[in-house]
């Protein structure tokens, strides 16, 4: 799979060098750092999960057309820091034609750009290593004198990444249904577990244990748990409070697997049964929610998943009447926005918020099979909303799910979660301790 993604990105870039680098280790606190994770780019095209790497592609190379420079054996250090795959690991587990030490590379790099016209590298992310490679241009451009020349076409090799990273083969595709259905099981869990008097740190831990129990690297992003109406705050991150008797929870949480994101979002009742101001609203999201996604079609565009959550959900609010007016001429203002402020979609694959442009030349992009995208609707009504019935202060509720566009139109990664009202309150039922 890597192989293939390497053949595929230097025939693209043709007679050209690509520089792509690792994620550098970020310092926490003192002498400890952040629990590391490999840069989404470098992994795509490498595997490698290592620090202290670099990637060089040279396609027109007779010999080393896949290059990496990786830190060396050294059984000391492993002992305090783990094992590395060394030069010989490089060679052998990565399909790299050469590999060196990351500590000689200021001395070799170099000799990989002389006599190219493009180099492919990104600058601006690590200023550092922008030093670095001005540098080898430098130490290159020195031996003009000896008919040597250095790029000078530095150009940016996102686009193309990201292009052939929207679209998923095959091996991603199962990868992202494993995550799918291993945060399918935590959200799960959640609803089963959850009682009023809990904290919201509790469902938290139980769900980011269900996906370490289920062989996920962990959370594919910080885990929302939000309650009443801390389910208002849409990147609510505290997960601190008392969740109370007759309060809804918001769970925003994913599970990444082999480097792959899920992301999922389901709103129930702390005690198991909506209220019917809960249910009113809950209704309206789950109607956007599934309509937007019947959108989810080959050749429908991006932003049109949108616009269909946006109708319905209006039509919603005006039928409740929270808002008043017509329908076309409230989405025109944008006064939905009050009540429903962020965008329904973004794409997800190695990174939760995936790479990927959203519009060609100026123009939303049409929706093709192997995209994967979430849908996501929500209306969030906080205490004290002026204008607004009281009893749908502190109601937020967001309804998310990860899918896949295919040939025939699309399938719901995520589906293995309940989200209607009467599966939410069966399931529920099922855990919660009978009432006297």
């Amino acid at each position: 799979m890597f192989q293939a993604r390497r053949e595929k990105f230097m025939q693209a870039i043709g007679n050209a060098v690509a520089i792509i680098p690792a994620a550098p280790i970020r310092n926490r606190t003192a002498d400890l750092d952040f629990e590391y994770r490999q840069d989404s780019d470098f992994y795509y095209l490498t595997g490698f999960k290592e620090p202290e790497a670099v990637l060089l592609l040279a396609p027109h190379h007779p010999e080393h057309k896949v290059v990496l420079f990786v830190r060396p054996r050294d059984p000391e250090r492993e002992t305090w820091d783990g094992r590395r795959a060394g030069t010989e690991g490089a060679v052998r587990d990565f399909g790299a034609d050469a590999a060196y030490p990351i500590g000689d590379i200021d001395q070799i790099l170099p000799r990989y750009l002389e006599n190219q016209e493009t180099l492919y590298f990104r600058f601006g992310k690590e200023v550092d290593l922008d030093d670095q490679v001005m540098g080898w241009l430098g130490t290159v451009r020195a031996k003009a004198r000896q008919g040597i020349t250095a790029p000078t076409h530095l150009v940016d090799p996102s686009e193309l990444l990201h292009e052939a990273r929207l679209r998923k083969g095959p091996e991603e595709i199962d990868l992202m249904r494993k995550a799918a259905t291993i945060a399918a099981e935590a959200h799960t869990r959640a609803m089963q577990v959850s009682r009023p008097g809990m904290y919201e740190y509790e469902l938290q831990a139980e769900i980011e244990y269900t996906f370490r129990k289920r062989g996920a690297m962990g959370p594919a992003y910080g885990s929302i748990v939000g309650s009443g109406d801390n389910a208002c705050i849409l990147h609510y991150v505290e997960n601190d409070a008392q969740m109370k008797d007759g309060d809804l929870v918001l769970i925003d949480a994913g599970a990444e697997y082999q480097f792959y994101a899920s992301d999922i979002t389901r709103t129930f009742p702390v005690n198991g049964r909506f209220s019917p101001a809960q249910r009113e609203i809950y209704e309206i999201v789950l109607q956007a929610e599934l309509e937007a996604i019947a959108h989810v079609k080959p050749g429908h565009s991006f932003q049109s998943v949108h616009d269909r959550a946006v109708q319905v959900m209006t039509e919603g609010l005006v039928r409740l009447g929270i808002l008043e007016g017509n329908v076309d001429e409230l989405i025109a203002s944008g006064a939905f926005r009050r009540f429903f402020m962020h965008k329904t979609s973004h794409w997800i694959g190695i990174d939760v918020h995936d790479v990927g442009s959203y519009k060609v030349k100026g123009e939303w992009r049409a929706l093709e099979p192997g995209m994967v995208l979430t849908v996501e609707p929500g209306l969030y009504i906080p205490e004290g909303s002026e204008g607004v019935d009281p009893k749908y202060w502190g109601i937020g509720i967001r309804i998310e799910d990860d899918v896949l566009v295919t040939e025939a139109g699309h399938e719901i990664l995520t589906h293995e979660v309940p989200k209607a009202i009467d599966a939410i309150e069966a399931l529920m039922a099922k855990s919660q301790p009978a009432t006297v």
